[in-house]
């Protein structure tokens, strides 16, 4: 089983998100996944400096991905998705379908993220038929649906010519937007935003008239309220599931990967902490935590 590092879903500062990456390429992470996914206002890197730092990390012995964006608002935006796509050296991950259509055009192989809403059989043999080698399945699909999809007879026959990767750690991308709410809760428009998300570096919490945290907004972007963590089931997953997807946070997140890594035989399970769940894993709602099928030692 291999271990990944998703790209940064949140608006850091650049010596923030330079200084994250440098600790990472002397990490346990095996992958790691770099670009904007999110909105295209958030210029603290650009395509060249995710590019300088994508070699950093490939020299360090890491697997690096280009992550593309998944709303696309603009000729810009359209403009830049080319330029990932056809950046002659390293993977990328589709998360939007028109980057599918360009990479199948071009014959090269992509991994396919959670934003393409892959649900059924015939979607992911779609997929596959475009050139995808690697499946992030969506956050809400959780064990049962992933083996049924994997099992069905269209994919049983090719299921070792592609890897699933699964979201195991981090608040859950749920929807975008074409608004943003972050710049609304702050009384801007979005087109005067200032790109005020960046004063969020874990997002913005919406509670409940009860005071529970319901949802994370980050830019366009909806987050899970609580944080999916999955690291007391990754020892049940080794038959069916390649890599695992730790995606950063603000603080702790190469502490996370290295608890992962040690537990992935189920040596050192965790006690969740409050804000922590992995209902949707079990079937269950998302932000429930359940230890039906969790293993943990006596």
């Amino acid at each position: 089983m291999k271990f990944s590092l998703g790209p940064i879903l949140y608006y850091w500062p650049k010596a923030t998100v330079v200084t994250f990456y440098e600790n990472a390429a002397s990490s346990s992470a095996d992958i790691i996944y770099l670009g904007e996914t999110v909105c295209a206002k958030r210029k603290e890197l650009l395509l060249d400096d995710y590019l300088n730092i994508a070699h950093m990390l490939r020299e360090a012995g890491k697997q690096v991905v280009l992550s593309t964006m998944t709303l696309l608002e603009s000729p810009a935006d359209i403009r830049q998705l080319k330029r990932y796509c056809d950046n002659g050296d390293f993977l990328v991950e589709a998360n939007d379908i028109g980057a599918v259509g360009l990479l199948a055009e071009n014959r090269l192989p992509f991994v396919g993220g959670s934003a393409l809403n892959c649900y059924n059989a015939q979607s992911l043999k779609f997929l596959l038929d475009q050139g995808m080698k690697r499946w992030v399945p969506t956050a809400e699909i959780g064990e049962r649906w992933i083996k049924k999809l994997t099992q069905h007879p269209h994919i049983s026959s090719v299921r070792n010519n592609y890897e699933i990767e699964l979201f195991a750690f981090g608040q859950l991308p749920l929807a975008w937007s074409a608004r943003c709410f972050t710049a609304r809760s702050e009384q801007k428009p979005k087109d005067q935003c200032k790109a005020c998300c960046i004063n969020y570096p874990d997002g913005r919490k919406v509670n409940s008239q009860e005071g529970e945290t319901i949802f994370v907004l980050n830019g366009i972007q909806t987050l899970s309220g609580n944080r999916y963590n999955l690291i007391n089931e990754i020892v049940n997953l080794h038959d069916f599931i390649d890599i695992i997807r730790i995606s950063p946070q603000s603080h702790d997140t190469l502490q996370w990967l290295d608890l992962f890594k040690k537990n992935q035989h189920g040596l050192a399970p965790q006690t969740l902490p409050n804000n922590d769940c992995n209902g949707y894993w079990h079937g269950e709602a998302g932000k429930d935590t359940s230890t039906v099928g969790t293993a943990l030692l006596p």
